[in-house]
Formats: structure tokens, C-alpha cells, sequence
């Protein structure tokens, strides 16, 4: 299965002898998968069906379900709860009279009161209607993941591309470091002639002195950390499937080792002002990746 994005729409449309069904899906970002179903009263019987078809082919998202039977000729329409309107005029009679503001009931609100309206006698929908609410379910999500895989598809090119720039950034950085121990000991040679005012140097203690600190500024751990986990990247884009949450925890290390780079580059002179450089752009990069990884299902 491909990387498929967390946001899409999708409608379907299935005719029956009574006018036509109409099913459709809308999802955007969430941690989880977080479905949110709204159906007519008549289709009851079916919410659980509907609920298990989406669940089936949707891993993570927030998604609205819509379904809704539009009959031809106003057949079966609505008709109006007479005790529910008594009560719901009731209802505002007394909240304005309590709370002393004066105003009209809205119709349109009222109307729109769950059950103000019912179609007639009718308790349960016919196996035909039910079978086209469900058969425009799954097709609704095949069309779906069709979008968000087209989106996901371009979001896994552009994170392959930043990841590219990441491992370019990172080989920039280990070229510079190469030379680390000869820049240690050109400004230590300086800093101390400064200090000394002329007094020779032992050549052994001042390249000791030049090794322990590039020891310390060592980052070629973190570098190749950095690229281990660029790969990894690379892994699970093309493998495709859920990957979202696992992106999110390997781009949280990959921040991690380039901020450790960041804070021990920086005692080199103008040497560590260009490793900072390159440094801020990779993490630039991981920040613009996980941004978009987010999207990703």
C-alpha cells in the first residue's frame, strides 16, 4: 500500500426505485482515526455497517460521514411532529419570559430540532436502500484513498527530496570536520602566542591540547546518525503503508542529533560559523519534513 495523505473528500451517488442515495466522506489531520457519522433516523439500521466499511479501509483521520436519501417527487416527505413543535414553542415561550427578552421563534430552527420532522410510518429502510447506502460506503472509500494516495504520493516526493538536501548538508559537514584538528591548532598557536608575548611552544602539548578539544566537538556520531536515520526515512516512504506516527518519531531524533551538532560547533572560529550554517539548514529541512509528515496517514 502507498503513502496516502490524512485529507481528502469523496461522493457517491447510488439510484433507487424511491429517487437516490448519497454518501460522502470528507477527512483532514488527526492522531487517530476519529469517525464522525451523520445519518437521517431511517438509516439507523445501518450506522454500524457504515461505521465498519469506513473503519476498514481508513487507518487514521478525522473523518465526516454523511448519508442521505434524496426521494423523487417528494415522496415520503417529511412529516411534521405536531407535539415536539407544541413543546419546542413551549420551550422558548418560557425561556423568554424567564430571562425577560423579547423575540419570535425561528421556524427554520425549529424544523431542523431532531425529529420535528419523520418520514411517515416508515421504521426501517428496505434491504434494497440498505444495500445502496452501503455499496456507495465502500465506494465512497475507495475513492477517497485514491485522493489522499495522489496527495500522499506528491508529499513522499517532496519529503525524498528534503532528505536528499539533509544527506548533502551532512557531507558538507563532514568534509569541513576532516580539517577540524589542524584548525584547533592554528588558533590555539594564536590565542597562546597572544597570551605568551613570544615564548616558545611545545609543539606536543599544543597539538594535545588541539586533539582533546576537537574531541570534545566531535560530532561525527551525530553525523552519522543523522544519515542512518535519513535512510531509514527513505525505508519507510517506500515501503508506504501507515507510516505517519513512525515518521514522527524518527524526524524527533533527527532534530535531536542535529541540535547536539548545533551546541558543539562552537568554539571553532569562522570553521564552526559554517558548520552552524549548514547545521541550521539540515534542521530547517527536518523541521519542513516533519511539518509534512504530519499530513500522512
Amino acid at each position: 500500500m502507498s503513502v496516502r495523505s490524512m485529507t481528502g473528500f469523496a461522493r457517491v451517488r447510488r439510484a433507487i426505485p424511491q429517487g437516490e442515495v448519497v454518501v460522502s466522506l470528507k477527512s483532514v489531520n488527526h492522531r487517530g482515526l476519529d469517525l464522525h457519522l451523520h445519518l437521517p433516523a431511517e438509516l439507523d439500521s445501518v450506522e454500524n455497517d457504515v461505521r465498519a466499511i469506513v473503519k476498514g479501509g481508513v487507518a487514521r483521520g478525522h473523518v465526516q460521514v454523511h448519508a442521505a436519501i434524496s426521494r423523487a417527487g417528494g415522496e415520503g416527505a417529511g412529516q411534521l411532529n405536531r407535539p415536539l413543535l407544541n413543546a419546542y414553542l413551549a420551550a422558548f415561550r418560557e425561556a423568554s419570559a424567564l430571562l425577560d427578552v423579547q423575540g419570535e421563534p425561528d421556524i427554520n430552527s425549529a424544523l431542523r430540532v431532531p425529529g420535528m420532522l419523520s418520514m411517515g410510518e416508515e421504521t426501517e429502510v428496505s434491504g434494497e436502500v440498505r444495500d445502496a447506502v452501503l455499496d456507495a460506503a465502500r465506494e465512497a472509500v475507495k475513492i477517497l484513498n485514491e485522493v489522499r494516495g495522489r496527495e500522499g504520493a506528491a508529499t513522499a516526493a517532496e519529503l525524498r527530496q528534503r532528505c536528499g538536501t539533509v544527506c548533502e548538508l551532512v557531507s558538507r559537514i563532514e568534509e569541513i570536520r576532516a580539517g577540524a584538528v589542524d584548525a584547533f591548532q592554528k588558533r590555539l598557536r594564536e590565542r597562546l602566542a597572544e597570551l605568551l608575548n613570544g615564548v616558545g611552544l611545545d609543539p606536543h602539548r599544543l597539538a594535545q591540547e588541539a586533539a582533546i578539544l576537537a574531541d570534545r566537538s566531535d560530532v561525527s556520531e551525530e553525523l552519522m546518525r543523522l544519515k542512518t536515520h535519513a535512510g531509514q526515512l527513505e525505508g519507510m516512504l517506500k515501503s508506504g503503508g501507515e507510516v505517519g506516527k513512525r515518521l514522527d518519531f524518527l524526524l524527533q531524533e533527527m532534530n535531536r542529533e542535529s541540535n547536539t551538532v548545533l551546541s558543539k560547533t562552537g568554539g571553532l572560529g569562522d570553521l564552526g560559523l559554517t558548520i552552524t550554517e549548514l547545521a541550521l539548514n539540515a534542521k530547517s529541512e527536518i523541521d519542513k519534513i516533519r511539518e509534512q509528515s504530519l499530513n500522512l496517514e
